[in-house]
């Protein structure tokens, strides 16, 4: 019987060794990844005697060379620790461009950063805590902006009338509020709000915003319905931040009602 176990063992092995080898599988493989390429230009120069000619590089590989680095990464340039309050532009038509490349208020390159949009003066500033994803030319360019335009119809705006901007420059999953405040991003939303000199501000995510504002939006949101900038003080709206409406629809009853009540509107 033993003898038996034995044979029906060495035959089933055989068996499955037979089948790899028909598939062409006939040699061992290791986990890390190895380049062939590479090791056929070697083997070229070896049997000439001369070196080989340089490969073009995989298309991933150039479309991720042509990126700039990521935030973090050894290649990417340094970060100064605060913002240089000297370089803050002073106009509007400075921001955008100031936005998108000053170091010190972002990790991330320009390529990962989206502008703010809009005219001065406008009727309506609208408050993002960051872009969301997939925002790349312009702000709230997904599902969430189809809200907002429908928002900003039902107050009689379009996006065109607006200011739209973001408290952040990009998209940051786990935001570190209290170290964006220390290196100025605080200060520069402040300023940010003064340039576009708008007649209303709507926030929306107030939870991030105010915490990096030190709790100021929130005590302004509970006390009195006015921002103070620059001795300038503006009605504004706090609200979830627009995902959070998208998905929970019934929370947009409470900000229209707080809309209207800053508007001086009648709800009836």
């Amino acid at each position: 019987m033993l003898e038996q176990r034995e044979h029906d063992a060495k035959a089933l092995l055989a068996a499955t060794l037979d089948w790899w080898r028909d598939a062409g599988v006939d040699s061992a493989f290791i986990d890390n990844p190895a380049d062939w390429l590479e090791s056929a230009r070697s083997s070229d120069a070896d049997d000439s005697g001369a070196a080989a000619a340089a490969q073009p590089a995989p298309d991933r590989r150039a479309r991720a060379a042509a990126k700039p680095p990521l935030p973090g990464t050894n290649d990417a340039p340094a970060r100064p620790a605060e913002v240089n309050r000297a370089a803050w532009p002073t106009s509007l038509a400075d921001f955008a461009a100031w936005w998108l490349t000053d170091p010190a208020i972002d990790d991330a390159p320009a390529a990962y950063r989206v502008a703010p949009s809009g005219p001065a003066n406008a009727p309506l500033m609208v408050l993002l805590v960051m872009p969301e994803q997939g925002d790349d030319a312009a702000l709230a360019a997904g599902p969430t902006g189809k809200l907002l335009d429908a928002m900003l119809a039902a107050m009689g705006l379009s996006r065109a009338e607006i200011y739209l901007a973001s408290a952040l420059p990009s998209r940051i999953a786990v935001p570190e509020w209290p170290v964006l405040a220390a290196r100025g991003l605080a200060d520069v939303l402040r300023h940010h709000v003064a340039l576009a000199a708008p007649q209303r501000l709507l926030v929306f995510g107030r939870a991030g915003i105010s915490t990096l504002l030190g709790h100021d939006l929130a005590n302004k949101a509970a006390d009195s319905p006015f921002f103070n900038h620059e001795g300038v003080s503006l009605p504004f709206v706090a609200a979830y931040d627009l995902e959070t409406l998208l998905a929970k629809p019934a929370l947009k009853a409470g900000l229209w009602n707080r809309w209207l009540e800053t508007t001086g509107t009648d709800k009836t």
